[in-house]
């Protein structure tokens, strides 16, 4: 990189050599001080930029580890149930040479198969979510879950508001540098999604074309209403690279609203569904002793 400075390129073109290394956001940010000569203030901005994406990206991943280990630990108690005390209990119901209800019948079964192919099982178990891990890397399986996940309403919206926040904050950062609006619109298309990125394209061909801001985002679905009343009133103070980035807060906080009500809500009913399940097990294994016991009444 050094090399292409004593060359005499710009420090932008030095660091676009590397894009393992800084990216294109960066680049860009670079580039754009390069033109106004405030350097300094654009990688200040750059780094409160990357500081705020950590933050929705902490509060998104805190949000998702305590569902996370209550999956983990219903699971070890259900494997451990299933695999530990109900072949027990079987063994308990052959001696006494009953017959066993049809559900507790296939659950002594599967405690058997488990105890008895118990490392095959788990070898099959670790296959798959190696299979399911490597699957999930490829770039091809991510769009399709993408695609997927995008058609839900309710998490299709919430995924379009992240990413209009991103876009957004991105925006007033580049408008804040001096990058004119038709080229951070370009800039930040990547953060988009790819049927976002399409009414970005007839949103900026309608700035083109004479279309305000404002007017331009809400026509083609960039927008939400207050966000669009907050873009009209940076068009009349003249300040719209500081309005964008108060439309990524405004954002912001609505996503960690429905992070934190969503996980709230989530919570209990994980814990009801784990209870439930953990339930049912014990009654099919204790029914057999509860009929034995009405009999011998």
């Amino acid at each position: 990189m050094i090399a292409c400075l004593y060359e005499g390129h710009p420090l932008s073109f030095a660091l676009q050599q590397f894009p393992t290394h800084f990216p294109v956001l960066y680049v860009a940010t670079v580039r754009a001080s390069e033109k106004t000569g405030d350097l300094s203030v654009a990688l200040a901005r750059y780094v409160a930029y990357q500081l705020q994406m950590d933050a929705v990206r902490k509060k998104v991943v805190s949000a998702s580890i305590y569902p996370v280990l209550l999956l983990y630990a219903g699971g070890l108690v259900t494997l451990f149930l299933i695999g530990y005390v109900v072949p027990r209990f079987s063994l308990v119901y052959e001696q006494m040479g009953r017959d066993l209800p049809l559900f507790s019948r296939l659950l002594m079964n599967l405690g058997q198969l488990l105890r008895e192919n118990g490392l095959l099982i788990f070898a099959a178990l670790v296959l798959s979510g190696l299979g399911l891990v490597y699957g999930a890397r490829r770039p091809a399986n991510k769009q399709w879950l993408v695609r997927r996940l995008w058609q839900v309403p309710a998490i299709g919206n919430r995924m379009k508001i992240y990413q209009l926040a991103r876009f957004y904050r991105t925006l007033g950062m580049l408008l804040q540098g001096g990058t004119p609006i038709v080229t951070a619109l370009q800039m930040a298309s990547d953060l988009l999604q790819s049927s976002l990125r399409g009414q970005l394209v007839l949103a900026s061909a309608g700035i083109r074309e004479g279309l305000s801001i404002s007017q331009a985002m809400e026509r083609h679905g960039l927008t939400t209403p207050v966000a669009s009343r907050m873009l009209a009133v940076g068009e009349r103070s003249g300040k719209m690279g500081e309005m964008m980035d108060r439309i990524a807060g405004f954002y912001d906080e609505e996503m960690a609203r429905w992070v934190e009500w969503f996980s709230k809500l989530f919570e209990p009913i994980l814990m009801g569904l784990i209870g439930l399940v953990i339930g049912i097990i014990v009654v099919l294994m204790y029914f057999p002793i509860f009929e034995l016991a009405g009999s011998i009444q």
